[in-house]
């Protein structure tokens, strides 16, 4: 019996081919990974489509650019912020509150995120506003409004203290130093921005 002396080459499996939402998630999750390596002005669109083992064609199907990719990627990537804490007291829930915005600060959006604002120029940063406000900077508002207003129902807070002003020391104070003063906010610095600008702001007049 003859025996060729060829073998047959083992058969390959196909990887699947992605299509609709799952692609589109592994297209937003390379922007974010991009983001987070090599920064806004290093991110390209050819460099996210390798990541997402894509063409650069399907990256441009369905953003038409830069900003709008990220600006998506960013919005479906950020952790939600739901339930104000309710932990018996207006510095507790505070600090709790606080570690909220620090993980969403610290996690891959939000580390995407910080890119974005440190690299960007005026007028691409202006782009960026509506995630950064409506993500970030509205949701936090919106839970140390319902911390204040408990503390004011059971007498920690004073009345007025529930205005504007007050309800943006926490994320300007947080966004300010995280981008000017390279701040990592680690418990200790949350501890005394409570104590010692957010208590006084909110302590009743004479206690």
């Amino acid at each position: 019996m003859v025996t060729s002396r060829w073998t047959a080459a083992p058969a390959q499996t196909a990887s699947p081919r992605r299509r609709g939402a799952v692609l589109e998630r592994a297209i937003l999750d390379a922007a974010l990974e991009q983001l987070g390596t090599v920064g806004w002005k290093g991110l390209t669109m050819e460099g996210v489509a390798a990541g997402a083992q894509t063409g650069k064609a399907a990256v441009y199907r369905r953003w038409a650019s830069k900003e709008d990719l990220v600006a998506d990627a960013l919005v479906s990537g950020l952790p939600r912020m739901e339930e104000a804490p309710d932990l018996g007291s207006v510095r507790e829930d505070l600090l709790a509150l606080c570690r909220q915005v620090r993980r969403i600060m610290y996690s891959l959006p939000g580390v995407a995120l910080r890119s974005v604002i440190h690299e960007c120029d005026h007028m691409q940063a202006e782009r960026f506003e509506e995630v950064i406000i409506g993500n970030v900077v509205e949701p936090t508002i919106r839970l140390l409004r319902e911390v204040i207003v408990r503390g004011i129902e059971r007498g920690e807070v004073r009345s007025d203290a529930a205005n504007g002003y007050v309800f943006d020391a926490v994320p300007a104070m947080m966004m300010y130093r995280s981008k000017m003063c390279a701040s990592e906010w680690n418990d200790r610095d949350l501890e005394e921005m409570v104590d010692r600008l957010m208590l006084p702001l909110l302590r009743p007049y004479g206690a």
